[in-house]
């Protein structure tokens, strides 16, 4: 697979998804829905905003966080906002209240994984997640 997100681009896309994950129930107006469709979407916004703050890119401001890990944990992320409609119950409850989870979710994946140096498409960044070395 070939990286196509550049690091700097990837710290605007990491803060901006960031703020529409955690302001998404209001925006989108699922607010009243309650539970894991609100609770999702502020709390992984939360923690990318978060890491992105902390990461050691050019856009992070402590710079403390590896950037491949931080690929790695959003990839998680995103995968867990896009399925968690389908996975806890709420994708048909009202109409489009599964589209913002799953948008947002996708985002996050996709710049996790096709980000330059993104473990999933450098193999040195991936054993520095791992931890360990073929030699």
């Amino acid at each position: 697979m070939n990286p196509f997100i550049s690091r700097s681009f990837y710290g605007v896309i990491n803060y901006v998804t960031a703020l529409i994950s955690m302001a998404s129930p209001w925006l989108f107006g699922f607010a009243h829905v309650g539970g894991a469709s609100l609770f999702l979407p502020i709390t992984i916004g939360w923690v990318q905003l978060i890491m992105a703050i902390f990461s050691n890119n050019s856009h992070g401001f402590i710079k403390i966080f590896p950037m491949p890990t931080h690929n790695v944990l959003d990839a998680f992320s995103g995968f867990i906002l896009a399925v968690s409609p389908f996975l806890y119950g709420f994708a048909f409850i009202e109409n489009g209240v599964f589209l913002p989870h799953l948008l947002i979710g996708l985002t996050f994946l996709i710049a996790g994984v096709f980000t330059h140096g993104s473990p999933f498409v450098n193999e040195e960044a991936h054993q520095e997640v791992v931890g360990w070395d073929n030699h």
